[in-house]
């Protein structure tokens, strides 16, 4: 098969494309093949699963340099140290799309990295991200995990594998960081026409940066209203195109709680998740900062319009967030009171975020005994659906957003583990649950049940490096 790559980022910043190749992986294994994604690219199944299978681990790309502020401290040279851009493509709506390898070896920016992953963190980011583009959450997508047959030495040595991904690009807040640090303005003006050209064309500098706000203030309200944690949100992990991008430590939120955090680095709490929208709106700041000489020739009419772009988030992200909680209880009109007093009733109650509002849908068609058994507190809850109630909730409308199977986070590790040990099935069969995320299917009741408490108690997400 002729598969055609451009060098569109390369040919645009070389100085932020270092070429490099793939270390080689004699006797590669397929372990998840996204087919339908495949198609889509224009890229046949079948020969992927044969003759195709080296193109998924291997070749010639480019690692790309980017920068970063990682828990709020600034890293000047990051880089792909274990990925490579193999180049564009265009898919079957015309779109470009890049074919990314991640875990493939050891790049000039690998630092003390050896370069390489392991089988059980590229299964997650497969099954997670396909899970979230069910969900209709902008997300990077899993193409392939592909097993390279090489140990990987962590705690204890583990399967090694690649993964090939799909993105609108990789182009990072950290990506113009790095280009405003190297104080080349002509190098900073073609990255930003590059990423203009890509994503926003026709956008002046500005316009950009105020598009890149936007797109990241939905998205970041997407991701609560699933419950979803990022878990490692540092400038070098916000892409300029609104997706959703590498999930390390990532996992979805079981008992509603704004503090809730999982990762095992994020030990102030950081980027939990209630902090998620401030620390987006942070890292937008990091952002307009390495933008500023193109804003405008003066310092303080580019910081003064930098300003005024970036204090639109905050309302930009409470009209989705509040757009899609109404949603989510079915109903229009004024709910903030509504809305207020039931995330503190589940705070207080320890209720399952994902459950209740699938459960809230039966309550709307008049049986609200199970949304109702989740709380201690009944007449508190009592007297909150009698309140909604009134405002007369559309239960089908809820169930189109409210998902009955998410990645929850005991059925992830279950999947990985056995994944790891050369037994795929109880991967297969959560991504075929979560992938059709909405409306309950008979025999997946084991996938809609929340985690034991003692898993909750105790669970914690690792980055894979």
């Amino acid at each position: 098969m002729n598969i055609r790559l451009s060098s569109d980022f390369a040919d645009a910043v070389p100085e932020m494309a270092v070429s490099w190749e793939a270390t080689p992986v004699p006797e590669p294994e397929l372990l998840a093949l996204n087919e339908p994604l495949a198609e889509e690219l224009g890229l046949d199944p079948a020969w992927l699963r044969a003759d195709g299978l080296p193109f998924l681990v291997s070749g010639r790309g480019v690692a790309q340099a980017y920068a970063g502020h990682q828990f709020g401290g600034y890293s000047p040279r990051l880089g792909d140290g274990r990925a490579l851009l193999l180049g564009e493509l265009t898919d079957t709506d015309g779109r470009l799309r890049d074919l990314h390898l991640k875990g493939s070896g050891r790049t000039p920016f690998a630092r003390g990295g050896d370069g390489l992953a392991a089988v059980g963190p590229m299964l997650r980011e497969y099954v997670v991200s396909e899970a979230m583009h069910a969900l209709g959450v902008p997300t990077t997508r899993a193409l392939a995990v592909v097993s390279t047959g090489h140990a990987v030495q962590r705690e204890e040595p583990l399967a090694g594998a690649v993964l090939a991904r799909v993105a609108a690009s990789h182009l990072r807040v950290g990506s113009f960081q790095y280009a405003r640090n190297t104080g080349d303005l002509d190098l900073l003006r073609r990255l930003a026409d590059h990423a203009i050209a890509r994503h926003h064309p026709g956008s002046t500098y500005l316009e950009f940066f105020s598009h890149v706000v936007a797109a990241q203030a939905s998205l970041v309200a997407r991701w609560m209203l699933v419950g979803f944690i990022h878990g490692v949100m540092n400038t070098d992990n916000m892409t300029i195109s609104g997706e959703t991008i590498d999930y390390g430590p990532c996992a979805f939120m079981e008992a509603y709680d704004p503090t809730t955090k999982y990762s095992s680095i994020d030990h102030q709490g950081r980027y939990a998740y209630g902090n998620q929208p401030i620390i987006a709106e942070w890292n937008l700041a990091r952002l307009a900062e390495a933008l500023l000489p193109l804003f405008a020739d003066d310092q303080d009419e580019a910081v003064s319009l930098a300003l005024a772009a970036l204090r639109t988030f905050d309302a930009q992200f409470e009209e989705a967030w509040i757009a899609g909680l109404r949603a989510k209880l079915g109903v229009s009109g004024d709910v903030l009171p509504l809305l207020k007093d039931l995330l503190a009733l589940m705070h207080e109650n320890h209720v399952d975020f994902t459950s209740f509002f699938h459960l809230l849908g039966k309550a709307a068609r008049g049986d609200a005994e199970p949304a109702r058994s989740l709380f201690l507190d009944l007449a508190a809850i009592d007297a909150w659906l009698a309140r909604w109630r009134e405002l007369g909730p559309d239960g089908e409308a809820m169930d189109r957003v409210n998902p009955v199977y998410v990645p929850r986070n005991h059925l992830v590790e279950e999947a990985l583990a056995a994944g790891a040990d050369g037994d795929m099935g109880p991967f297969d069969r959560l991504l075929k649950a979560v992938t059709s995320p909405f409306g309950e299917r008979p025999g997946l009741e084991y996938f809609a049940a929340p985690a034991p408490q003692d898993f909750s108690a105790t669970y914690r997400t690792y980055c894979g490096t």
